[in-house]
């Protein structure tokens, strides 16, 4: 009978140990070839974020620059300047109707292809994707001579006795004082959200037109056996499905309404008592011509912020796989 051999201890291995392998070959090529991005985005992406960020709380407001810690007066001073309070209603009112009209009309046009109501289905969807082709500038180009009061439009328009200013108007709807502005709808911004709404409505519509193609028929066909009418086929099972292409369409405008700055400038600039004016216009008019760069910077980081507000939780939720 054999002597029983006795049990030797396990030697102790940490779990990240077990884990950890050498790369191979193939794998430190793919690092290699990724590295001067990685570098590239960490300093020109990154790093300039953090030098602004640096300049906001600095007293560089003055040519000469100017890198002593100023805390937050730039931020403060922002926030209780005439025009930077105008920017922010502004920018509230141009979102909510441009995000909203876009959606509701990529949508609306959507059914409508979706539906077979619209003869030369190609020709349409090219005349409303033609406008993505173009810049926010060429766009911003056209339609101030669109609207313009004294030609474009108003020629048509002036033997109805109807003659809107667009652009020009200063009246402010519903307004009420509200710090040193008067808050409320400006008219003048109805005629930049029309502009921007001309454009990336063929967005949207591609979006949503994308959606509805890929939602199966043996749907359509149950809840038409279920007693759906074409109405309540759209409200309750059609539209409810297209919720992530809505949220995505609803983040992308968002996006850029909040940094818009080519459309605006090119368009109307800052308008009379500033009724079209938005931070972008206001960041570069301050940095850039009055040689303001801490409060420039300053009105940069707040323009991050809000974008940020808007793409990270969306971001978070597109990681966990929720729409």
């Amino acid at each position: 009978m054999e002597p029983v051999k006795e049990l030797q201890p396990k030697k102790f291995v940490p779990i990240h140990a077990k884990r950890r392998k050498k790369l191979s070959a193939d794998q430190w090529l793919a690092v290699l070839f990724l590295s001067p991005s990685i570098v590239c985005i960490a300093v020109f992406v990154y790093g300039f974020i953090g030098w602004t960020g640096y300049v906001s709380l600095s007293n560089w407001n003055t040519i000469i620059p100017d890198f002593s810690f100023a805390g937050l007066k730039n931020y403060l001073f922002l926030f209780k300047d005439f025009r930077f309070q105008a920017d922010l209603r502004n920018t509230l009112f141009f979102t909510v109707f441009f995000i909203g009209l876009v959606i509701v009309m990529g949508l609306g046009l959507g059914i409508l292809l979706d539906q077979k109501l619209v003869r030369g289905e190609s020709l349409f969807r090219n005349i409303f994707f033609f406008p993505m082709a173009l810049s926010f500038v060429v766009t911003g180009v056209v339609w101030q001579w669109i609207l313009n009061p004294s030609t474009g439009i108003n020629l048509f328009l002036k033997p109805f006795g109807i003659q809107p200013k667009w652009y020009t108007d200063t009246t402010i709807y519903g307004g009420f004082q509200w710090g040193k502005i008067e808050f409320g709808l400006p008219v003048a911004i109805i005629a930049v959200v029309i502009a921007a709404v001309w454009q990336m409505t063929g967005f949207a519509l591609a979006m949503y037109l994308a959606g509805l193609r890929g939602i199966p028929d043996e749907i359509r066909d149950a809840a038409r056996i279920d007693g759906c009418s074409e109405f309540q086929l759209y409200r309750k099972v059609i539209i409810p499905l297209l919720k992530p292409i809505t949220v995505s369409v609803m983040i992308m405008m968002a996006h850029i309404s909040l940094k818009i700055f080519d459309l605006i400038y090119a368009m109307t600039g800052p308008g009379a008592n500033f009724v079209t004016d938005v931070p972008g216009v206001f960041m570069f008019e301050t940095t850039f011509r009055g040689n303001y760069y801490a409060n420039g910077a300053a009105i940069a980081i707040i323009m991050l912020l809000t974008v940020a507000a808007f793409i990270i939780p969306y971001l978070r939720h597109s990681r966990r796989g929720e729409p």
